[in-house]
Formats: structure tokens, C-alpha cells, sequence
């Protein structure tokens, strides 16, 4: 089939407008181990904002003549666009939210690969390194700034849910506008695009004119979750496991929607944050919501999480379902106590130093078929070590449904096999079931096909 495609050169709209010769050799290098490849998969990722396409693989086959170079003068440089999707275009012209999100893509890759992996001061292997690259990374894309008071709030949750809860995500996202709180999520469709929608328009009834919608993702996923139109700050962070650091050292609080297993996956990543003996006192509001027909999903987390990591874990979070007003006020209370709370130990509001990451929750994970069979999925260990496995099992499941590396890795060698006791095994395999039976493991307009085998 073919689709309708575009050809243009565009102008940085952005303060990124000149590059070193380097640096534009590095993204012109088009071979496999070069920047071209990831920046190229962004890109292409970006122009498809507003497609409904969520498979990085089958997005990268409908248009493989797809091109981006760069063209330097002395007076900056421009993007050469060939066979880019026609979505991103009006009467010719590339529509400007896109092209913010296109050089956004550009200075990002651009900075993580000259200033942070090639740079002897950040010690990647070190947690306190990582933490360091994560900050660098954010006030380079000049998301962190001083910040009066703090009030941004991370909405989680599945890019493909019914419409009934993307409606609820866009009331939740209205009453915690009217109460003046900024959104962060992960800058695609459903249960991130619907907050920051409903934001934008409870912003505007209070003439709220700076409203913050800041999208942070990673090259890996971009693909299957196109930058949504709203997003006024995006930025792609190298990896999973910054963008989850990013989410919490950034948000003042997390608000959590329906979604499949990504959204278990941020659920079991913060649990197991907040479960460290370290981060005991620390204050992080953590709410989970939905419409009145999403309880048995969050009655089936909850049920997971007591099983697998305890009533300790089940306290850090509450649920409210149904009642978007409480889900804001809620949310406004948390984050007064985080406020307090970094106040009185003179903490930045703008970035969460306090909070501890053990280096589990760091380390890359990539998931391989030996890595996701390796999983130390048992109760011999502590629970936020337990979880940070679980995460990684989420991850993985991940990477096998939308992910173009892990599809094509399930292709290749049949399906991940997750492997561990029986008393962890058990309510996995419960949950995941659940998510298919409820159609959150369903990709759009397919039916799904499972990419794991559970292995009790």
C-alpha cells in the first residue's frame, strides 16, 4: 500500500541552530553503529504524530524510503526531509509543534552522545553518575529551571485504552488544570495525551498562559508512541531506565491510569523506589485512577502488588476510582507535603536529589531471551529488589510487543520465557490474563498475539 509522503527542508524553530562539523558528520554517518540510525527512527517517529500506529517495526517498514539529512550554511542549518509522512504537513508547510519535536530529537541525540557517553566525567556504572547524566541531560533540554512551586504531576498509563477512560483521563487532566498543576507523561496517545488535553483547557478557563506539557521518552519507544500535539517540552532520554529516573526526580507527584504492561512496569519501577529503607520518609503522592468500569483493573494491581511485594508496598499508593475532583485535590494535598518536606531540608523543587535509586533500577536492561529466562523472579531476596526484577520482566514484555528490536527478536527465536516461583509466577501469570482478557494487551486494529511464555 502506499501512503502519502512529503518532501521538504525545514528551519530549526528551537535555540538549536548550529552544529560542529563533527557533529553533523556523526548523524550524516549512516551506517549501523551510527547516530543516523536512531536519529532517523525519532524523526520518523515524530512526523507520525497524530497516525495511529503503535508497531516501531511496521511504522519503519511503510516508510523505509524514508530520509533525514542535515544541511549546513553559515548561517545554521536546515533538515532535509524525504518521504516524510504527509500527517506532518499542512498546504505544504511541516506544522511548527512538529518541528519543535523534530529539532527537539536533534539536540537531544546530539547531547547524550557527545556530552554524556563520550564524556570521561560521567560515570555511567556509578548511581550517583547516572543521576548526574539524567540532570545534565534535563537542564541541556532546559526542562529544570527554578521553580516557585512545585506542581507538576506524572500521568501513567496505556497508550491504547477504551474511550470511555481516555475521557476520564482528559476530566482528571481539566480539574488538576483548574487547580494549576502542569502534566508530564510520556508524550503519546490515550492516558498521555487525555491529562495534558484536559490541563490545557482548565489552564486556559484560569488564563494560565506558561502551562507546562512535557513529554520525556526514549528512542526504543518512541515509535509506538508518537509525541502527542499537545507536548510543549519533549525530550528523548537515552534509555528506559533514565526515562523512568527522569519521570520521578522531575514529578511532584504520579498519577497512574489504566493501561497494559508498560504501565506495570512504571507501577513496580516506583514501588520499588519507594520501598527502599532509605526512602521511607520521603513523601510521594501516588494515586491510581479510572472511570467506575476500570475497578477490576486496579483491584487486579492491587491484588499483584500485595502478593509479590506486600502490604508495605500496597500502602505507598491509594485508589480512588471514579471521582476525578477527589483524584486533583489529592494530588494538590501530596504535593503540599512534598513541599514541606524539601523545604525543611532544602531540596530543589525542581529535582528530586533526596530520593534514593539503587543501581538495579538504573542498569540498562536489555531484554534478551537469556536475560528475561535469567530473572530472579523468587521471595529469597528484599522486596525492592524483588520488584526492580518484576520491572524487568515488564520490560521486557514491552520490548516483544512494540519495541522493533524486541519484535524482532521474538520473531527470531520464538517467545521470552519468564521463569521463578511458583509464588510469584502464579499472580503473574493471573495479571497478565487479566490484561488480555480486558484487551490491554491488544495493539490497535490487531488481535494480540502474545510475545512471553510464563514458566512456573
Amino acid at each position: 500500500m502506499d501512503y502519502d509522503v512529503v518532501d521538504a527542508s525545514i528551519s530549526p524553530t528551537g535555540r538549536l541552530d548550529i552544529l560542529s562539523k563533527s557533529e553533523v558528520s556523526q548523524l550524516l554517518d549512516t551506517s549501523h553503529g551510527g547516530l543516523y540510525q536512531i536519529f532517523r527512527r525519532c524523526s520518523l517517529a515524530v512526523l507520525n504524530s497524530g497516525g495511529f500506529l503503535d508497531d516501531g517495526q511496521e511504522l519503519m517498514q511503510r516508510y523505509k524510503s524514508f530520509e533525514i539529512s542535515l544541511v549546513q550554511n553559515e548561517r545554521g542549518i536546515r533538515l532535509a526531509l524525504k518521504g516524510a509522512p504527509a500527517v506532518a504537513f499542512v498546504d505544504g508547510q511541516i506544522i511548527r509543534g512538529i518541528n519543535e519535536h523534530l529539532f527537539a530529537v536533534l539536540r537531544d541525540i546530539i547531547y547524550v552522545s557527545n556530552e554524556i557517553v563520550a564524556n570521561p566525567r560521567f560515570d555511567l556504572q556509578s548511581p550517583e553518575g547516572v543521576t548526574d547524566a539524567v540532570f545534565h541531560i534535563l537542564r541541556n533540554a532546559n526542562i529544570l529551571g527554578p521553580v516557585t512551586r512545585p506542581n507538576l504531576v506524572v500521568c501513567w498509563g496505556g497508550h491504547s485504552i477504551s474511550r470511555e477512560e481516555y475521557d476520564y483521563t482528559k476530566v482528571v487532566g481539566y480539574e488538576m488544570g483548574l487547580r494549576g498543576l502542569d502534566i508530564c507523561t510520556g508524550c503519546g496517545p490515550g492516558a498521555m495525551k487525555g491529562p495534558m488535553k484536559g490541563a490545557a483547557i482548565g489552564h486556559a478557563k484560569q488564563r494560565i498562559s506558561g502551562g507546562r506539557y512535557l513529554g520525556i521518552t526514549e528512542p526504543g519507544i518512541i515509535a509506538a508512541e508518537s509525541p502527542n500535539p499537545i507536548v510543549n517540552d519533549l525530550v528523548i532520554m537515552p534509555d528506559i531506565e533514565k526515562r523512568l529516573e527522569a519521570f520521578v526526580r522531575t514529578g511532584h507527584a504520579i498519577v497512574v491510569f489504566p493501561g497494559g504492561a508498560g504501565t506495570a512496569e512504571e507501577i513496580l519501577y516506583l514501588l520499588g523506589i519507594l520501598l527502599h529503607p532509605d526512602n521511607a520518609e520521603i513523601p510521594y503522592p501516588l494515586i491510581f485512577t479510572g472511570p467506575a468500569r476500570s475497578a477490576e483493573y486496579f483491584e487486579r494491581i492491587h491484588q499483584f502488588i500485595g502478593k509479590t511485594l506486600g502490604p508495605t508496598a500496597q500502602a505507598r499508593y491509594e485508589i480512588i476510582v471514579a471521582d476525578p475532583e477527589r483524584v486533583a485535590r489529592r494530588a494538590v494535598a501530596g504535593i503540599q507535603r512534598v513541599r514541606d518536606f524539601r523545604k525543611g531540608r532544602e531540596d530543589a523543587y525542581y529535582f528530586n536529589w533526596l530520593l534514593k535509586i539503587a543501581p538495579e533500577f538504573q542498569k540498562p536492561f536489555a531484554p534478551t531471551h537469556e536475560n528475561m529466562r535469567s530473572l530472579e523472579l523468587h521471595r529469597d531476596q528484599v522486596p525492592h529488589h524483588l520488584a526492580a526484577n518484576l520491572r524487568r520482566a515488564f520490560s521486557g514484555i514491552v520490548a516483544g510487543n512494540v519495541k522493533e528490536a524486541g519484535i524482532r527478536a521474538v520473531e527470531q527465536h520464538g517467545l521470552f520465557e519468564i521463569r521463578g516461583d511458583a509464588a510469584i509466577m502464579e499472580p503473574m501469570d493471573e495479571l497478565l490474563k487479566s490484561f488480555v482478557a480486558q484487551h490491554r494487551m491488544k495493539l490497535a486494529g490487531k488481535e494480540y498475539v502474545p510475545c512471553y511464555r510464563v514458566v512456573r
